[in-house]
């Protein structure tokens, strides 16, 4: 079939449920690009949602998962341990940020680890509440729908939902409207709202710390819009959960492996985990997501309470095995560095031009994990994601604000970083031109 017969098919058979950027088919990709049935060849700095953190077709990835395929597809984990499951754990355990992270357990998908994490937390600690954040997002299923607080669309007409999850403002300083509405300078350190506070109160009037077996977070917001926490933030939250006997589970689904600049966000502020949870960039893009956390706490589950039909396929762990290889080999940190750097000034600089500014709020993020957030009331960067797009360049929005987000693969080229600055700063200004005069409405106006 054409190109247009492939994407007219798709419409019609595929469930509606499934959003999308684009109608166009995608036939093959390879490093920053994909190339769509037809030829077009797009820049590409979505990575899936951040899943091909290495590129598309990595050919160390590539090379593992093909010598797999040819001696065992499937060892089901429940019959006996297979061989690419435990090398995976060899080569994970180093790369953590606590070594009492020593104990794993891997599934296919995100959501499904979290849910691991949620089965774990409650067995361990023998309560049942879960707190998560606002603005958070844990997945689509129905235990995830219910801990998932960025947008209502993902749990919307599906209830009821799991019960016993709790949340809490997330410190997202760019966004509050005690600061918005007064018109001053805002900061953590003067926090009127106080998301510290905000928990321990939570903790007091509504989920008793003898309920609530964990604190669930994104060390960087994710659907959320991309919003790294203040210094002090984690730190904190941490004491709490120490103090009242609470778990503190980081989901690293999103800004794990390498993402952030670290091979794990939670890094970047010393704070230790109970619980890590991980997906996406571990197998780049072959299916898999796991939990671990310190060999006390998953013993106490029985044999049996864990597991199912594809947990830590045989190919997707001998993929996980040549990410982690290749990260040290190939120096990636390093290029998420120097590529973030570049990213970062441009997005920038076109904040601080009066041209281009007139439409931007807010620069922020960590690494190859960055965001613009454009001034509310325009649905500017939707229109900035359409001029991207129309530049042969692919980019998403995330967040209920205006928020466009940045994902391209870490280990991309000063040459495809330079073209991607380009397009999108292009695609900026084009859609500053076009604007009109932004209003002076309050800052932390929310879209509909």
């Amino acid at each position: 079939m054409s190109a247009a017969a492939l994407a007219q098919f798709g419409t019609k058979h595929v469930a509606k449920g499934i959003g999308r950027l684009a109608t166009e088919v995608i036939e093959s990709g390879s490093g920053s690009y994909v190339t769509m049935v037809g030829g077009r060849r797009m820049l590409d700095f979505t990575c899936g949602i951040g899943v091909a953190n290495l590129g598309h077709c990595h050919p160390a990835v590539t090379k593992a998962a093909q010598s797999q395929i040819g001696k065992l597809v499937h060892g089901q984990i429940n019959i006996a341990f297979q061989k690419p499951y435990l090398e995976l754990i060899e080569s994970l355990l180093p790369l953590m940020p606590h070594p009492s992270l020593d104990t794993f357990f891997f599934w296919n998908s995100g959501a499904e680890a979290v849910e691991a994490a949620v089965k774990l937390a409650r067995h361990a600690t023998r309560k049942q509440n879960i707190i998560v954040m606002q603005g958070s997002y844990h997945g689509r299923t129905f235990g995830t729908m219910a801990m998932t607080r960025s947008k209502t669309i993902y749990g919307d007409g599906y209830a009821p939902l799991m019960p016993g999850v709790f949340s809490v403002p997330f410190p997202y300083c760019a966004q509050c409207s005690v600061a918005a509405a007064s018109g001053g300078t805002h900061s953590f350190d003067n926090c009127c709202m106080d998301p510290v506070l905000q928990l321990e109160l939570l903790l007091k009037r509504e989920s008793s710390p003898a309920d609530t077996a964990a604190i669930f977070i994104e060390p960087v917001l994710g659907e959320g819009g991309y919003v790294p926490p203040p210094p002090q933030y984690l730190a904190k939250v941490r004491e709490i959960c120490d103090k009242n006997g609470i778990l503190l589970v980081a989901d690293e689904v999103q800004s794990g492996f390498g993402r952030t600049g670290k091979m794990f966000a939670i890094e970047h502020w010393g704070v230790r985990p109970d619980i890590l949870i991980m997906a996406k960039g571990i197998a780049n893009g072959l299916p898999l997501s796991g939990i671990v956390s310190r060999k006390e706490l998953m013993d106490m589950q029985k044999p049996g309470s864990m597991g199912g039909t594809y947990a830590g396929n045989a190919v997707s762990c001998a993929a996980g095995v040549a990410v982690a290889k290749a990260f040290q080999e190939e120096r990636i940190l390093e290029n998420v560095a120097a590529r973030g750097h570049e990213l970062r000034g441009m997005l920038e600089g076109c904040q601080a031009d009066p041209k281009t500014g007139s439409i931007i709020y807010d620069v922020r993020g960590l690494g190859l994990m960055l965001a613009l957030e454009c001034k509310p009331g325009g649905g500017y960067a939707s229109k900035i994601q359409a001029k991207c797009m129309e530049r042969d360049m692919l980019v998403l929005t995330t967040s209920i604000y205006d928020t466009i987000r940045f994902i391209p693969p870490l280990n991309i080229t000063k040459e495809d970083m330079a073209k991607g600055c380009q397009i999108i700063k292009e695609a900026i200004a084009e859609v500053a031109a076009g604007a009109n005069p932004p209003e002076t409405g309050t800052k932390g106006q929310a879209l509909e």
